[in-house]
C-alpha cells in the first residue's frame, strides 16, 4: 500500500482508516498537565484571585454592590485622574529666586494654608492659617516628566548598544559552525547563560552600591542581562544559517571572517534587527523598573511620587510611559519592514 490509500496495483484500498487525532499517550500527558496546573494553581492562589477578579468585573457592571478589587482600583484611579500637569513650588524653597525672571508661562500666587504648630502654653498642636507665595508653572510637571522620560530612553539606548557589543562577540565564539575551538563554545555559552540568569533588578541593586545612584548603574544592569539574550539568539541563528554558501566559500579558501561577512550575515541580519529592536523595547520598559532601586530614569520619580501618595503625579508618569512605548513600537515595526 502506498501513502495515498491505494495498493501497488492501482486499485483503491479497503484497509485505509482516518488517523486518530490523539492516542492514550496524549490523553495521559493532558491529564498529568491538568493535575500539575491544579496543584500549582492552589499554591499561588489562582482560584481566589479569579473569584475576586470576577467579583470586580461584576461590581463594575453593576451586578453586585461592592468588591474588594473594584474598591481598590476605584480608589487609586479616582486619585490618578485628572493627571498632574502643573508644578507648584513654594518660593521660600527656591534658592536665589528672582521675581523678574520667571520661567515660561509661570506666575506667582499667594495662597492661604493651614498648618499645625505646638502651642507652648497648652502643649498641644493647634491649627492656624498663614500666607505663602508659590511659583505656579502650568506645564511644569509635564516638562519634568519629559526630562525623566528622555533619561529613561537614553538608559535603554545605551543599554541596548552595550548589549549588542557584548552579545555579538559571545555569539560568534559560541556558534559551533564559526567558533575556532570547542572550548570557546562552552565558555561563551556559559557566560551567556550567566548573564541571562541574573535579572536586571537584582544586578541593578549591586551596581547601585558600586556606582552610586544614577543612570550609569541602570545602563550596565540592562546591558548585561540583554547581552545574555542577544548572545543566545545571535548564536542560534548563525548555527541555523544555510550551510551551502558557507561550503562554497570554504572551498575557495575563505577564512571565518569572510564566512561571517558574505555567507552568514546576509541571512541572519533581518533576524538580528528584529531581536535588537525587541531588546530596545524591553529595555525601555525595564528602565522604568530598575529606577525603583535608584538606577535613574522615570522609575525613580515614579517611586518617589508613589511613596508620597501623590497618585495624580503617578497617573501622569504612567501616561508618559505608555506614549513612549507606543511610539517606539510603531518605530520598531517600521524599521522591521524596511529591513526585510
Amino acid at each position: 500500500m502506498n501513502g495515498t490509500g491505494t495498493e501497488d496495483t492501482g486499485r483503491p484500498s479497503t484497509n485505509w482508516s482516518f488517523p486518530r487525532p490523539f492516542g492514550w499517550r496524549t490523553v495521559l500527558v493532558i491529564a498529568i498537565a491538568i493535575m500539575i496546573l491544579f496543584r500549582t494553581g492552589a499554591d499561588v492562589g489562582i482560584g481566589p484571585a479569579l473569584i475576586q477578579s470576577g467579583e470586580g468585573v461584576a461590581a463594575g457592571i453593576g451586578l453586585v454592590e461592592e468588591s474588594q478589587v473594584a474598591n481598590g482600583f476605584g480608589a487609586i484611579l479616582g486619585q490618578m485622574f485628572p493627571p498632574q500637569i502643573a508644578d507648584v513650588t513654594e518660593i521660600s524653597r527656591i534658592p536665589g529666586f528672582d521675581y523678574g525672571h520667571l520661567p515660561l508661562f509661570a506666575h506667582v500666587e499667594t495662597q492661604m494654608v493651614t498648618v499645625q504648630s505646638l502651642d507652648p502654653e497648652t502643649m498641644r498642636m493647634t491649627p492656624h492659617s498663614m500666607k505663602r507665595e508659590v511659583l505656579v508653572e502650568p506645564y511644569g510637571y509635564v516638562r519634568q516628566v519629559a526630562g525623566k522620560l528622555i533619561e529613561t530612553l537614553e538608559i535603554a539606548l545605551w543599554g541596548t548598544l552595550l548589549a549588542v557589543l557584548i552579545g555579538a562577540p559571545l555569539a560568534f565564539l559560541g556558534a559551533r559552525n564559526l567558533s575556532p575551538h570547542p572550548l570557546l563554545v562552552v565558555l561563551s555559552r556559559g557566560i551567556v547563560s550567566l548573564l541571562r540568569t541574573v535579572p536586571e533588578l537584582i544586578s541593578a541593586l549591586f551596581l547601585v552600591l558600586a556606582y552610586g545612584f544614577g543612570p550609569a548603574a541602570g545602563v550596565l544592569a540592562l546591558a548585561l542581562h540583554a547581552a545574555g539574550f542577544l548572545g543566545k539568539f545571535y548564536a542560534e541563528d548563525i548555527e541555523n544559517a544555510d550551510p551551502g554558501p558557507q561550503q562554497a566559500l570554504k572551498a575557495i579558501g575563505a577564512n571565518r571572517m569572510k564566512l561571517l561577512r558574505y555567507a552568514i550575515l546576509p541571512q541572519v541580519l533581518p533576524q538580528y534587527v528584529a531581536y535588537t529592536l525587541y531588546i530596545l523595547d524591553r529595555n525601555v520598559r525595564m528602565a522604568t523598573v530598575i529606577g525603583l532601586v535608584g538606577a535613574g530614569g522615570i522609575g525613580l520619580e515614579l517611586k518617589g511620587r508613589y511613596d508620597l501618595y501623590q497618585y495624580a503625579h503617578v497617573g501622569t508618569i504612567l501616561i508618559a510611559i505608555f506614549i513612549l512605548v507606543f511610539v517606539l513600537d510603531q518605530l520598531s515595526a517600521w524599521l522591521r519592514r524596511r529591513s526585510m
